[in-house]
């Protein structure tokens, strides 16, 4: 794995959720750098994608409520436990479950194991709303899947939360998640 800067050079054999995050952030004229790799479908496949990037990559959750009538992204650190219960209470939502990978697609485009802020150029309905864990927001650089998760990019955290989140129209709203849960 090598972290180049920038798409590739040759996107057409890309999908096309992904060639659409790279024409999203070079019309932003955003910096990145790219790594590509094997399919990484865990946390534990992302150590090793996390140390050429120099950026910590998020746990990145879709969350609804159980009428399936609110959905949340999550993003937090990917070695912080998850207990819907915390969140819920923070956000005043009836207890969240895990949205399903046909909501995740229809909503955002894409497939477990790709989810990334990166989707939300997908939702145009702006039905997904964005939360972040405040622990994930506190470095100087994060990674994401360009909706693809054989690529991993690293942006600034400035121009995520300065640029990249009001560009996409869906407001962050920040969440204080704790570190020990019962």
């Amino acid at each position: 794995m090598k972290l180049e800067l920038g798409r590739p050079a040759d996107c057409s054999a890309r999908l096309p959720k992904e060639q659409r995050v790279y024409e999203f952030l070079d019309g932003l004229n955003i910096e990145y750098g790219r790594v590509d790799h094997a399919p990484a479908m865990t946390m534990e496949d992302c150590a090793a994608i996390d140390e050429v990037l120099d950026a910590v990559t998020c746990k990145n959750l879709l969350l609804t409520n159980k009428q399936q009538t609110a959905f949340y992204l999550l993003l937090m650190p990917g070695e912080k436990p998850f207990k819907t219960k915390y969140l819920s209470a923070q956000i005043g939502s009836a207890r969240l479950s895990f949205a399903s990978a046909e909501k995740m697609e229809e909503l955002l485009d894409i497939t477990p194991g790709s989810l990334s802020v990166l989707g939300l150029i997908n939702d145009s309905e702006k039905a997904v709303t964005l939360l972040a864990d405040e622990d994930v927001l506190n470095g100087d650089y994060i990674g994401f899947h360009p909706c693809i998760n054989t690529s991993s990019l690293r942006l600034s955290m400035k121009d995520l939360l300065e640029i990249i989140i009001p560009a996409m129209g869906h407001p962050l709203q920040t969440v204080n998640l704790p570190w020990e849960v019962e």
